[in-house]
């Protein structure tokens, strides 16, 4: 199980475009950069401006797609979807995009993110006749579009979107024109960007620089996008907007050649480890980071102290997907397959282990001893970023304190629990630094919700679990 060799997962990636003759092959690729944020599910829905067609499957997208199904989606408009299964669970089914079909026409949905008031829409809906085809909160978004009444297509879907709480990129399609919404937090990173005489929008940039795309800007929080043959309209669906990107952007999830509102991940991350360097004082004879978000910071680490940067870990990039393991010591060895120790290069140093976060403190633990075995006589572990104590109900797997190990440890007790010679985390204050979003005088702010526990949002009862409830109370 991925979850077994890193600690976090984020829910998905979306991409779309419009007025392209090769619309899904565009998607196919661009879904091909964003595999990193979900390797659950993928999915592509095209248009022909007559009828929607959509090809999805669990795996990856090169497992999912062949060339003979990408060219059964003809079209000049796509949307895509690449999906880690958080909430509403896994199976076909809610796989994205979601497809439906009615007598006014279709309707197609891809969304990054988690709704905190799906559980009650649900129950709303259902006490009003609806019936649901999947446990995935993304068609709450389907049915309130559907019983929005009288008026435009994107006088329903703005009805809609102001009934959602909590974080949501969407792409929304029809056989005429592609919508695309920010909450009004924009807690998830969405870009627009132009391809020739075509529109495209992105998770991330990354995508943007594979297809050939120019990045034009950020998608605005509680901005809808309406493109269609008549270009691109900007209209406000809530004027209420409180940006609040969420950090863990910069420090895991988005690739390295990324941009999110103007600031590189890399350089983010980068800056993170001068940052953490400032803020301790370590011997050690080499610093290694763990593959593949915390390699920046170690170079920036290893800069700002003068300690050698060395490859002491390395990733594997041919194992498959992981799966659960029936014994603890096959879901141990799925970890060795996954990263290695350079014996030659760790064997009889002290050894500063740069990672970018501690969830459950198992990974860390594995990593740990995989260096000791291979011969560290000491492992110093910095982390990029400060505890997770809190956990997220925006589209993260970390649902509950129960699985977050410094909701309930000192720092020294999990060091102790993960075998390190010394254990210290970026501060919330070193990271904020080291993001830049203040020196570039930017007007994004930064969801830390998972180390304060001050959310951006209001967090409903029904998101929470029992345990944390209690809590609450």
């Amino acid at each position: 199980m991925l979850a077994e060799v890193r600690g976090l997962n984020e829910e998905c990636g979306v991409f779309g475009i419009w007025g392209h003759e090769d619309a899904a092959q565009i998607t196919y690729y661009g879904l091909q950069s964003l595999q990193h944020r979900g390797q659950e599910g993928a999915g592509i829905v095209a248009t022909d401006g007559k009828h929607l067609h959509g090809v999805k499957g669990e795996g990856l997208v090169t497992e999912v797609f062949t060339q003979k199904k990408v060219q059964e989606l003809p079209g000049f408009g796509a949307i895509g979807h690449v999906r880690y299964t958080t909430a509403g669970g896994g199976g076909y089914e809610n796989v994205q995009p979601l497809l439906f079909h009615s007598q006014s026409g279709s309707l197609a949905l891809a969304h990054n993110g988690n709704l905190i008031n799906a559980t009650s829409l649900k129950h709303q809906l259902e006490g009003q006749g609806s019936i649901f085809q999947t446990t995935s909160d993304t068609e709450v978004l389907a049915h309130l579009i559907r019983r929005g009444g009288f008026g435009t297509m994107k006088d329903q879907v703005k009805h809609a979107l102001s009934m959602l709480k909590g974080a949501y990129a969407f792409l929304i399609m029809t056989e005429h024109e592609l919508m695309v919404a920010l909450d009004p937090n924009g807690l998830r990173p969405l870009s627009i960007g132009q391809l020739g005489e075509a529109f495209c929008v992105a998770s991330e940039t990354c995508a943007f620089d594979i297809v050939g795309a120019k990045f034009i800007r950020d998608v605005e929080p509680g901005e809808l996008l309406i493109i269609n043959k008549d270009g691109v309209r900007s209209e406000r669906f809530s004027m209420a907007t409180n940006q609040s990107i969420c950090t863990m952007e910069y420090v895991y999830f988005s690739r390295p050649d990324s941009d999110i509102h103007g600031i590189n991940v890399h350089s983010a991350r980068k800056r993170s480890g001068i940052q953490l360097a400032k803020e301790m004082n370590i011997e050690a004879d080499v610093v290694t980071g763990v593959p593949d978000s915390s390699i920046s910071a170690a170079i920036g680490f290893a800069e700002a102290t003068g300690i050698p940067y060395e490859m002491g870990l390395i990733k594997n990039r041919y194992v498959g997907r992981t799966f659960i393991q029936p014994s603890q010591s096959l879901r141990e060895q799925g970890v060795k397959m996954k990263l290695s120790p350079v014996r030659g290069v760790v064997e009889g140093k002290r050894v500063v282990m740069v990672d970018d976060s501690i969830v459950r403190g198992t990974t860390s633990r594995r990593i740990v001893k995989m260096l000791k075995d291979a011969g560290a006589l000491e492992v110093h572990v910095c982390i990029t970023s400060p505890p997770i104590k809190n956990p997220c109900y925006y589209g993260i797997d970390t649902s509950t304190r129960e699985e977050l190990i410094s909701a309930s440890h000192s720092v020294e007790e999990l060091r102790q629990a993960i075998g390190a010679d010394s254990l210290t985390f970026l501060s919330v204050e070193g990271l904020i630094e080291a993001i830049g979003h203040e020196k570039q005088n930017s007007h994004c702010g930064q969801c830390l919700a998972c180390f304060t526990g001050e959310y951006p949002t209001e967090i409903l009862p029904d998101t929470m679990h029992p345990h944390d409830k209690e809590l609450m109370c």
